[in-house]
């Protein structure tokens, strides 16, 4: 279970659910690691939106990338989910709340 340590925390990780396409990432990671041309062609979106979406993610801590050399020489970047199942009630929102010191984008 995903414990947060602060409210910033709490919010990083509620942004990063917030959208559809990460939800998406998150759905095809569960499957299991991909890297990131294929990631790319399975959601139908370009690299440069993907990796937008995937550092959200890695900034809330639920996925983690890792590099592998192909047999081909070149290097890959393979993303992967990390396990998470959150809790989420007033209560924790109350503890929380008092530890909150992002600001609001404009």
């Amino acid at each position: 279970m995903k414990h947060f340590d602060t409210g910033d925390e709490l919010l990083l990780v509620l942004e990063a659910l917030s959208n559809p396409q990460r939800l998406k990432i998150i759905a095809v990671l569960s499957e299991g690691r991909q890297y990131v041309s294929h990631l790319a062609r399975e959601l139908g979106i370009s690299r440069p939106l993907l990796y937008l979406h995937l550092q959200k993610l890695e900034e809330a801590n639920l996925v983690s990338t890792d590099m592998e050399i192909l047999e081909t020489g070149q290097a890959a970047k393979y993303y992967q989910l990390t396990p998470f199942h959150l809790e989420l009630n007033e209560t924790i929102i109350h503890a929380l709340s008092s530890s909150l010191t992002m600001k609001k984008k404009k």
